[in-house]
This record gives structure tokens, C-alpha cells and sequence, in this order.
């Protein structure tokens, strides 16, 4: 995928002002398995595809407990989002002994952030090549933030990053407006319908291959905190046969678009 005489690092511009090393990086985001990010009034969710690189090795993790009141959801490679993690957790962790209080997550996602736009202006570093969706609670409430290699950060009512991911922003933005009122089971089955609308043909959300991670309040209006959770097996089954039984009973639209083939 060689270009040209400017891809050769991440510290030299195009003549039209692009940093080739950057939009790679960001390529390998599209190659990762997709997660999808939503927020509530209460509740922050994350759902996520895993994959297996082949039949006799186990899934990879796709969602991550950061501390309690924060986890994340990688696509891309899982050694740069390891070390990322990892330095989210010492942040927290140093956090909650220098000052006993939890790290605000304006000031986590601004560390990761300013970590990663570092390694695109040092010659010799490459960008991460993962793309993180953060998801938190706070004083002000739940909170969902995407990460993207070139060191940008904002925060999003909803977000789908990696492969065939642009059908999940579709489903995502059609039904914007419903998320703000959902509750944490309901959030958890939009999350999993947009997840649902990247699976090709022959492929269906599995016990085997889904994860699920929660944080919120566990009640609206007071600070009493549902620390997060990455669900996996058997937790899952129940929203995964529910999101079944919508397809089943009237979810035409959702069964077109397992068909489609189309992506970024």
C-alpha cells in the first residue's frame, strides 16, 4: 500500500497538508471486528463483536474494565489497545491514591489523547493503530467518548467503529432519539440490533461471540454507581434471544440489511 516519498512517517505532511502514516492507522481501525457505543440518561452501554483467528483458538477480548466507573471498546489491534489500557488503569489507579477520588473522565480521555498525537509528531514512533470507544459515569452522568489513532477525542451519544461499522451508524442514527429514555436492558438490545445490522448473511450474534459492558446509575438522580460489567456467555443470553424474537416478529427492515454487503 505504498504511496509515495510522505508515507514514509508520521511526521512529514503531504503537499496536501496529509499525514499518510495517520489514514493508515485509521485503516487498521476498519479492519478490526465492530463495536458499538450508546448513552443513556442513566446508562452508558457498549456491545461488541469477538473474533477467533481461527477455529481452534479462542475469542479475543473486545471490551475492557478500566476501573470501576469506566471500560472501554477496542477495534484494531489488540497489542496497541492493551498498552493503551494499561495506561488508562495506571492513570486511575494513581488517581484514587494520590487524591482518593475516581480520575474524571474528561481528563482520562485528554491523557490517552495527547499520548497518542505525541507519537505523530516523534520521528522514529508509529500512531496506535486502534480505535477505543470509552464509556463512563460521572457526577453529570453517563458519558460515551471515541478515540481515534490520530489522537482526537469527543465524546458521542452514539458511535459504531471498525468493519462493515457504517450500518450500525445508520441503525444508530435512525433511532437517536429513542436512546436518551431508554432504560439499561433496552439501551443493551438497540446496542445489539446495530451490532445485528453488520453480520453478513450467514452469521448470527452468539453466545459464543457477543460481549456486552454496562456502567450508570442505578437510579436516575442519585449517585449510587453500577460499577461496569463486561457480560459474556450465558449472561448474554437473554438480550441476545430477545433481540431475536424482534427480528422474528415483524423485523423485516433488520433481515434486509444482513444482506447488504457494503461498508466505509
Amino acid at each position: 500500500m505504498f504511496r509515495n516519498n510522505y508515507d514514509n512517517d508520521s511526521v512529514t505532511f503531504s503537499p496536501q497538508g496529509r499525514i499518510f502514516q495517520v489514514e493508515y492507522a485509521a485503516e487498521a481501525v476498519k479492519q478490526g471486528s465492530v463495536v458499538v457505543g450508546l448513552v443513556s440518561k442513566t446508562h452508558a452501554v457498549l456491545v461488541a463483536i469477538k473474533r477467533n483467528a481461527e477455529e481452534l483458538s479462542s475469542y479475543q477480548k473486545k471490551l475492557f474494565a478500566v476501573d470501576e466507573h469506566v471500560g472501554l471498546a477496542i477495534a484494531g489491534l489488540t497489542s496497541d489497545a492493551r498498552v493503551l489500557s494499561n495506561f488508562m488503569k495506571q492513570q486511575c489507579l494513581s488517581q484514587r491514591l494520590t487524591y482518593d477520588r475516581a480520575m474524571p473522565l474528561d481528563t482520562l480521555i485528554a491523557l490517552i489523547g495527547d499520548k497518542a498525537q505525541l507519537n505523530t509528531q516523534h520521528y522514529g514512533r508509529r500512531p496506535y493503530g486502534v480505535g477505543l470507544l470509552v464509556a463512563g459515569v460521572d457526577d453529570t452522568g453517563p458519558h460515551l467518548f471515541e478515540f481515534q489513532p490520530s489522537g482526537m477525542t469527543q465524546e458521542m451519544l452514539a458511535c459504531a467503529i471498525g468493519a462493515r461499522s457504517q450500518m450500525a451508524r445508520t441503525y444508530l442514527e435512525k433511532n437517536l432519539d429513542k436512546f436518551a429514555d431508554c432504560g439499561r436492558d433496552e439501551l443493551v438490545r438497540h446496542g445489539l440490533r446495530a451490532l445485528k445490522e453488520t453480520l453478513v448473511q450467514d452469521r448470527e450474534l452468539t453466545l459464543e461471540n457477543t460481549s456486552v459492558g454496562v456502567v450508570g446509575l442505578e437510579e436516575p438522580g442519585k449517585k449510587a454507581l453500577e460499577f461496569f460489567k463486561v457480560h459474556d456467555g450465558a449472561e448474554v443470553k437473554e438480550w441476545i434471544n430477545s433481540v431475536a424474537e424482534d427480528a422474528e416478529g415483524g423485523g423485516e427492515t433488520t433481515e434486509g440489511g444482513d444482506g447488504m454487503q457494503v461498508d466505509e
